[in-house]
């Protein structure tokens, strides 16, 4: 989708709203493919007092595996970014602003990109997830198993024959 924002840069006061499905199925993260079905994009643009803003909402599913015992974990989002817009930079770069030189912009690559980056870094099915055994792979959420607990890594026996 690609937006022409002429109007709201010459018109103080004008407003421009719509709202759309953003397929990111093809978008792989960590080799998977967490965005199952669209993101419901809605976006705002409006001209007040000669200062272009567009606020973006997203809501979406993001299906996964958790980080630590590989269970599938299925999260809700809603997230709302805001970003001023201006025709052209003066400086080579500036985070505070989004330039839009031919009065065009495309929202799905600043919604797509805005997403990326608020993602949580890891994802866990709980937050005292418990993991997998590190011997036999046992989801220890669902309980121990039988794996010897005592067994001390090699490289601290000799500790351990002081303490004895």
């Amino acid at each position: 989708m690609l937006l022409d924002l002429r109007e709201l840069f010459v018109s103080d006061g004008a407003v421009k709203d719509a709202a759309y499905p953003l397929s990111m199925a093809d978008v792989d993260i960590g080799g998977e493919h967490p965005f199952t079905s669209p993101v419901d994009v809605k976006l705002h643009v409006e001209n007040k007092a000669g200062i272009v803003t567009i606020t973006l909402q997203a809501h979406f599913i993001y299906s996964t595996t958790c980080d630590r015992c590989m269970t599938p974990v299925e999260r809700e989002f809603s997230y709302t970014f805001t970003h001023k817009l201006i025709e052209s930079l003066e400086e080579e770069y500036n985070d505070d602003y989004i330039e839009t030189p031919d009065f065009m912009l495309d929202p799905d690559e600043l919604v797509m990109t805005d997403i990326l980056l608020e993602l949580p870094s890891k994802f866990l099915c709980r937050g005292d997830c418990q993991g997998l055994c590190q011997k036999c792979g046992h989801n220890l959420n669902l309980g121990d198993c039988d794996c010897d607990k005592a067994e001390i890594d090699p490289r601290l026996e000799k500790l351990k024959e002081l303490l004895n």
